[in-house]
Order: structure tokens, then sequence, then C-alpha cells
């Protein structure tokens, strides 16, 4: 009876161990659920919307201008940012603000990207830490999952701040 039981038991870890692998790869290389927090994508994004945002673009080098993606942080990696790409390598980027008088301008160097908060006045991004290395770019944000009633795909930048190509 005791070797019936640690056999079942020890069947139960390998089942659990197995499923375990799986999710994790899962979750690892094709995407994941992520929570967003704080005011940077409004509207686009409210503060405890449910995202899905896959893996496999940023493997394939897939990430457009217009996309919402998942990053590490340039200040903090054990913290995620869900910003807008605006510019990729090579595009000239605005760098003031809208009131400005004077506008700057940068060029987005090679292996990196430009990421903005759809809320402008209320965004940590690029404008304050510069272009972020491609390589801190977790996924790309393709579904709203919660609230159900805004379940679907997002939509575009809500002040048309996707750069062109010179």
């Amino acid at each position: 009876m005791f070797r019936r039981a640690v056999g079942k038991a020890l069947g139960f870890v390998g089942y659990t161990i197995q499923y375990g692998c799986i999710a994790h790869c899962a979750f690892e290389y094709i995407g994941e659920l992520v929570a967003c927090s704080g005011p940077s994508m409004e509207p686009t994004i409210q503060n405890y919307d449910v995202v899905f945002s896959e893996k496999i673009s940023r493997h394939f080098y897939r990430i457009e201008k217009g996309d919402i993606v998942i990053a590490k942080s340039p200040f903090d990696p054990k913290m995620n940012i869900c910003k807008r790409v605006i510019g990729l390598e090579g595009d000239k980027v605005c760098t003031s603000g809208p009131s400005d008088v004077f506008k700057t301008h940068t060029y987005v160097p090679k292996g990196h990207v430009w990421l903005e908060g759809d809320n402008h006045r209320n965004s940590t991004d690029s404008r304050s830490y510069g272009p972020v290395p491609y390589a801190l770019i977790r996924g790309r944000v393709c579904l709203k999952l919660w609230p159900p009633h805004n379940f679907g795909t997002l939509k575009e930048s809500p002040n048309g701040r996707i750069i062109r190509s010179d």
C-alpha cells in the first residue's frame, strides 16, 4: 500500500513538472498575459487592463512603427514598460514637446527603437531615457483581453505620433 501511494505521488509530481515545463516554454517563447499599470498608455490601455503579448515577432525583427510593445525598463531591469514604437533604427524623431518653441530631433541608432506612451503628458519614455535597445523588447501587444467590453485588437495611436522614414 505504501509503494502504491509513493508511486501515485511520484506520478503526480512528474506530471506537474511536465506541464510546468510546457507552460514555461509557452510563456517564454510564444506569448504571455500582461496586466498593465500606470497612465502612460491612456486612452489606448487603461490602468489594470490585461493584454496578450506575443513574443514571436521580436525574434524575427517584425516589430513595426505603431506597434505596442512590452519591454524591460532601461532604468530598472526588474520592471516592464508598455509603450508604442514611434521610430525604428535610422528614423529621425522629434524629441521636443508639442508646446516647445524650438524643435529638437534625434536619429534612432542601429539596433534601437524609439518608444513613447500615448499619454504624452504622463509618460516616462524615450523622450526621457533616449532610444531603447531592440534586445529589451519582450513582446508585441496584439490583443486586449480585459475588461471584456474592450476585448479585441488595439487601435492606432490616438495622437498620430508615428514617424515616417526620411
